[in-house]
């Protein structure tokens, strides 16, 4: 992943202290993307939120500024307390940018928690986890939209033990609404599914997702992705060609079973996965791990 240039990263921090539409004082930066910046944010009113900023230089592109206020109306469909709210959305000329309007969450992503734990998680742990994505996920499913995007930084874990999943600005709608080409490469190359990384954008589906929370499940358990690469290029070029290493090749001591369900949700042919998240769900809880 190419590093964030300089300048929209300080962009972004002066824009602390100052307020968006005569409503919003935006009171600390929460993080700057490759799209988008997040501040957290409170109204006039003295409710608190958060601001998703989409940068300047892309408020400019039409494909890209749809794509990102389509976000709001494909997140508020997934009927799941585990899916950000999206209160409002909205423009400021001043600023040159467009912006949402989104439920303030106070914690961290998964991504830091595996960080902090040196790489990687307990087997027990990590389970839990992908059991409440798999949870979400499958509400989603049952709205015909597909996620995409499942990956460590896009599961945040709030102060009260609630697990969220972030971003569904590139989800797909199975009903054929969605903003994005066919044929177009969204998403983080090493959590994509042979499909998906295959640009055969047509092929995505509930399955896609199963395959991305069985790649993130592997790469809590073992410490490294699916498919090491040099290179994001060269990491799609695996994910489409290549099968995915059983993860007790690559962590001998892994629970035969745990072994299994992940093996399963990781085959590059779709029809020799989970049929569903929740099937894959169901399969984690049955699974018999030794206690942290």
């Amino acid at each position: 992943m190419q590093p964030l240039p300089t300048a929209i990263i300080e962009r972004s921090e002066r824009r602390v202290g100052s307020t968006v539409r005569r409503k919003y004082h935006l009171d600390a930066l929460l993080g700057v993307g490759g799209t988008a910046a997040v501040f957290a944010a409170t109204h006039r009113n003295g409710s608190r939120v958060a601001l998703k900023m989409l940068h300047p230089e892309l408020s400019s592109i039409s494909e890209v500024q749809t794509r990102f206020l389509r976000e709001g109306y494909v997140a508020n469909r997934v009927r799941h307390a585990g899916v950000v709210r999206i209160i409002d959305d909205d423009d400021d000329d001043e600023l040159q940018t467009v912006f949402l309007v989104v439920e303030l969450l106070e914690g961290g992503t998964l991504a830091e928690r595996t960080a902090a734990q040196g790489g990687k998680l307990h087997p027990d742990e990590a389970r839990d986890y992908i059991v409440g994505v798999l949870e979400i996920l499958e509400a989603a499913h049952i709205e015909g939209i597909v996620h995409r995007d499942v990956k460590p930084e896009n599961v945040f874990l709030t102060t009260a033990d609630e697990l969220k999943i972030l971003d569904f600005g590139i989800a797909r709608l199975l009903d054929g609404t969605g903003a994005t080409r066919s044929g177009q490469l969204l998403g983080t190359p090493a959590f994509m599914a042979p499909e998906q990384a295959g640009g055969r954008v047509r092929e995505v589906d509930a399955r896609t997702d199963v395959w991305s929370a069985g790649a993130l499940l592997f790469s809590l358990v073992a410490g490294r992705p699916v498919h090491v690469a040099r290179s994001a290029p060269e990491q799609m070029l695996f994910a489409a060609t290549h099968d995915a290493p059983r993860l007790r090749s690559i962590v001998p001591s892994a629970e035969p079973e745990l072994a299994e369900v992940i093996d399963r949700a990781l085959r590059r042919d779709r029809d020799e996965r989970w049929p569903s998240a929740d099937a894959m769900r169901h399969a984690l809880l049955s699974v018999r791990l030794p206690d942290r």
